[in-house]
């Protein structure tokens, strides 16, 4: 049997092919923006819609969409998901954060988190995300923060060593 060499042109001919046949969904992900103003934060029962800039989500393979009123408590939700009414960790598809300066959307796990600043969100402190290595250094400089992590440095230890008394439900 005679094997055939798949050409260059041949290979970026069946990326565009696949491209054009998968649901839009699923090649340019995008967080919900708009969220319902009932919708209540998982994990602390808080109207997620009051606090806009803090608003972080967590969409699953089915693309059931979790909403939060930070991110210290999407982190509480990533860590123990059937907790708060999710499905397995595994089968989180997206979770998105918006930047502290820019207010744009980011992909929560490639943020960088500030976390032991004197800047506190809707529920006391804080994981605050950014884009950028530089903009959270120069934001924890500016506001005192203790640590900055990358989204596979947080721990379940550190996220509830944020939460403390702050919990509504």
């Amino acid at each position: 049997m005679k094997h055939q060499r798949v050409t260059p042109l041949l290979k970026s001919s069946l990326l565009v092919f696949v491209l054009s046949i998968l649901p839009v969904s699923v090649v340019f992900a995008a967080p919900e923006e708009n969220v319902p103003d009932r919708s209540r934060c998982e994990v602390c029962g808080m109207f997620v819609a009051k606090f806009p800039n803090w608003i972080t989500q967590v969409r699953y393979q089915d693309d059931q969409t979790f909403f939060f009123d930070g991110a210290k408590d999407m982190l509480a939700f990533y860590f123990n998901p059937s907790k708060y009414g999710g499905g397995d960790r595994e089968s989180i598809k997206e979770i998105w954060v918006k930047d502290y300066y820019s207010l744009e959307w980011l992909d929560g796990r490639k943020a960088y988190y500030v976390v032991g600043s004197d800047v506190h969100g809707p529920m006391g402190h804080e994981f605050i995300p950014f884009v950028s290595i530089e903009a959270a250094e120069k934001f924890s400089e500016d506001h005192d923060g203790e640590e900055i992590l990358r989204f596979q440095e947080i721990t379940t230890e550190k996220v509830e060593a944020r939460r403390g008394k702050h919990r509504m439900k």
